[in-house]
């Protein structure tokens, strides 16, 4: 292939016909070509300076600049939450306008390909740019991942609202399904807002809550006794009754791990008037 196609000068070939390069590139990736603005203005990507970019890594095979540009380019797109079609179409055009060029630079320099070496350089090209491909949905989609868990996370933190209502106490009311997942948040959440504000009493309602799977009630309690090690007092309000149903015909006690009292509205009226006689 060496004797037939120079790769740093069909680099500068391309280069020295940038304008008929770019055109032909957007004629041929139409949808892009019209959100190339809207692309640039809101992820500030360059897709023109980006494609020359790429040819270059192409077609010189600088493998790891490759792949780097890839996982940047991945991220950028999954940051901005643009569109990966989009993406996609641009990559083949870019595929089929740099052969086109590839035809015209052989032509000019009358170059006659043999079979050989057409294939070898086809290989070459289409390696690199399915390299380009597959690095780049990889990236995108672990950082898309990335940022769902984290999301998700904060949400979770948002439902696990611990609420002071005096200098001593504070309360936890607990809602909706419970899961293991989120069971890890409200023992993170527990464990570090006892800390964080100084609870000594953490009231933990749960007439929001019809279940819990064995697993969750197992976690529940060592949640239970991270609290106690923590130097504070767990005290469970709101039990139903399909709950507590529940937890007998398992064999399960949380009178062992923290105080169990009726209704919250009666537990906090209780605690703030003791609070109030001292």
């Amino acid at each position: 292939m060496e004797s037939t196609f120079n790769q740093k000068e069909i680099t500068d070939f391309i280069k020295a016909n940038r304008e008929q390069f770019e055109g032909k590139l957007l004629s041929e990736a139409v949808n892009v070509a019209t959100k190339i603005h809207e692309i640039l203005q809101k992820g500030n990507i360059d897709l023109l300076k980006n494609a020359e970019k790429l040819i270059v890594y192409i077609v010189e095979q600088q493998e790891e600049d490759l792949i780097a540009f890839a996982e940047q380019e991945g991220i950028a797109w999954a940051e901005h939450s643009l569109t990966v079609a989009f993406k996609l179409e641009w990559i083949q055009a870019i595929r089929r306008t740099l052969w086109q060029f590839l035809n015209q630079f052989d032509q000019l320099h009358n170059n006659v390909t043999n079979r050989e070496d057409f294939f070898q350089l086809e290989k070459n090209i289409n390696d690199q740019v399915d390299q380009f491909l597959n690095t780049f949905f990889l990236t995108y989609t672990k950082y898309k991942d990335e940022l769902l868990n984290s999301q998700r996370k904060l949400v979770e933190h948002l439902s696990v609202p611990i609420i002071p209502v005096s200098a001593t106490v504070a309360v936890l009311p607990l809602i909706g399904m419970i899961d293991d997942y989120r069971m890890q948040i409200i023992e993170e959440k527990v464990l570090m807002d006892i800390s964080r504000l100084k609870v000594q009493t953490l009231i933990m309602d749960l007439s929001g809550i019809a279940d819990m799977e064995m697993n969750v009630i197992d976690h529940f309690q060592k949640v239970l006794n991270g609290v106690a090690m923590m130097g504070s007092k767990a005290v469970i309000t709101g039990m139903r009754p399909e709950l507590v149903r529940q937890m007998i015909h398992t064999g399960i006690n949380l009178d062992q791990k923290a105080d169990t009292r009726g209704t919250l509205q009666q537990t906090l009226r209780s605690y703030l008037d003791n609070e109030a006689k001292y």
